[in-house]
């Protein structure tokens, strides 16, 4: 169970009397300031005014734009909540409106919570962020003996252990639980080991993993008792079910026939460290107050401040510059941290489902200013691109570009359809073999498990995972058939081959999907 706070190493004085100075609202000069703190573009009187008082007419802006259904905004400053509103519906189609109080699933935004709760820990002593996580998870493993007794919470939360990006997605989409996935992980080849970066959400859930296990509890309820239930956030959970429970929530939407629809819902409890939180933007606030207060809540200290400040600062470099002139992207434990073209440090990160959700943080603490904006559909952009408008705003007094444009570019691949035959003309219609029998049987795979090939009426069909997922084969060329997968990681129109391969004694002796084929582990072979 939770320990009692041990002392932890203080902030340096100038540092954490130029921080208080700045939330209290009191200007600082300068020659006060270490030179790293100070910004390029100073703020005048009143522009922060100006930029809240805009927040109306901006989320109206990008709601028309986007063609969203929903969204909710708040806005922080100076240890308050300075603006809380919702726009549009909480379902395509159904009255019922969307406010400050809708409940959201956060997607990945759900990372810098689990950061939170997981500084806490660190601040009372639990562990430290350079724990190995083998100390915890005995079980866990990862494709390297050394690895695997050396990497710490902190490697899986700043992406830096070597797993490919984005480990363990489609293993959940095929079903598997949480430890399922995390048990599987050691099958997959690492890169060098804190020397590059890949985005996973379960190696940052096995960190998690790790800090609940040295807690002695789940990890849903460590983030009740740790930070959700001293924060008053009561509309905030990291169950699935409690979002269900919510009568205030928002559905998730996707774009179809050129409109958004509710068509999916995403289940993201195997995640949910990672991807699985839920809350309201009223809850976010007093969230976001305390992030930009060092971990202090209404005189309430709820995070040790020296164990909460190396998860919102640089620990790897996420994204190298592309060019001399251009500014890196930096990640913390949990948190995205970059430099405005102010000069002014920003605290980031961004949430999105392609089942229907897209969501953004950002602060900028030399103001004690923070944003955050909910949405109820996939990744269109709309979300940074309120966030990214107000901050331009707080920082020049206008908005400096089309941030809806930029950021709808950046995020078209995350909702494209995937496969090689994806853009190519329409497939003609191809005649089945006249004998499906060398087809039928089970595949096996060590990573993904079974894949086992029924006849259905006179039909093949694909089925995977623990939970039998089953998709119609097409005739496509040959022993090559295709079907149309569908999951967060496969949005509506992807296409994957199915190639057999190796006939002999009348049977296919292995079959390749393309779809799961990323790693090169995507062939099964017949059992």
């Amino acid at each position: 169970m939770m320990r009692k706070a041990r002392r932890s190493r203080p902030i340096p004085a100038l540092a954490a009397l130029a921080v208080g100075l700045l939330l209290r609202g009191t200007a600082v000069e300068a020659g006060d300031l270490p030179p790293s703190q100070v910004s390029g573009v100073p703020i005048p009187e009143g522009r922060i005014d100006r930029a809240i008082a805009s927040l109306d007419a901006l989320g109206a802006e990008i709601m028309a734009s986007s063609g969203i259904p929903g969204m909710a905004v708040a806005v922080v400053r100076d240890g308050r909540t300075a603006f809380a509103k919702g726009f549009g519906v909480r379902q395509a189609g159904a009255p019922d409106p969307v406010d400050a109080d809708t409940v959201f699933q956060l997607a990945s935004v759900s990372k810098p919570l689990a950061a939170t709760v997981i500084a806490h820990q660190i601040g009372i002593g639990s562990l430290s962020w350079d724990s190995p996580v083998v100390r915890y998870l005995p079980w866990f493993r990862l494709n390297d003996r050394w690895v695997t007794a050396h990497v710490t919470v902190g490697d899986l939360l700043t992406h830096r252990s070597g797993l490919p990006s984005h480990a363990g997605d489609e293993l959940e989409d095929l079903g598997y639980d949480r430890r399922q996935v995390l048990e599987r992980l050691h099958l997959l080849p690492l890169a060098p080991f804190r020397a590059s970066y890949a985005y996973t959400n379960f190696g940052f859930t096995a960190a998690a993993e790790a800090v609940a296990a040295a807690a002695g509890i789940d990890w849903a309820t460590l983030s009740e008792q740790a930070l959700y239930q001293p924060l008053g956030m009561s509309s905030t959970s990291s169950r699935y079910s409690d979002f269900l429970k919510r009568s205030n929530r928002a559905v998730g939407h996707i774009r179809t026939g050129g409109a958004f629809q509710p068509k999916y819902q995403r289940q993201p409890d195997a995640q949910s460290p990672a991807g699985g939180a839920s809350s309201s933007a009223n809850d976010l606030a007093r969230w976001l107050i305390m992030l930009l207060h060092n971990g202090s809540f209404q005189g309430q200290q709820i995070v040790d401040a020296a164990a909460l400040l190396p998860a919102m600062t640089a620990q790897m470099v996420s994204s190298p510059p592309s060019t001399p002139d251009s500014r890196p992207s930096l990640y913390g434990y949990g948190f995205g941290v970059g430099v405005t073209p102010a000069g002014r440090t920003v605290i980031t990160h961004s949430g999105g489902f392609a089942m229907g959700a897209g969501t953004r943080i950002e602060l900028l603490p030399s103001v004690g200013v923070a944003i955050v904006v909910l949405t109820n559909a996939w990744p269109t952009g709309a979300a940074e691109a309120l966030a990214a408008s107000f901050t331009d705003l707080v920082q020049f007094g206008t908005v400096r570009r089309d941030w809806l444009a930029a950021y709808a570019r950046l995020m078209a691949p995350l909702i494209a359809p995937q496969g090689s035959l994806v853009g190519q003309p329409p497939l003609p219609e191809r005649v089945a073999p006249a004998d499906i029998s060398p087809y039928l049987g089970t595949y096996g795979n060590e990573y993904y498990g079974a894949a086992r090939i029924e006849r259905r009426e006179d039909r093949l069909v694909l089925g995977l995972g623990p939970v039998g997922i089953a998709y119609p084969l097409r005739p496509w060329d040959g022993d090559a058939f295709v079907f149309n997968p569908s999951s967060e990681n496969q949005p509506d129109g992807s296409i994957s081959l199915v190639t057999f391969r190796s006939k002999a004694r009348g049977h296919f002796r292995s079959v390749t999907i393309e779809y799961l084929d990323a790693n090169g582990m995507g062939t099964f072979v017949r059992r």
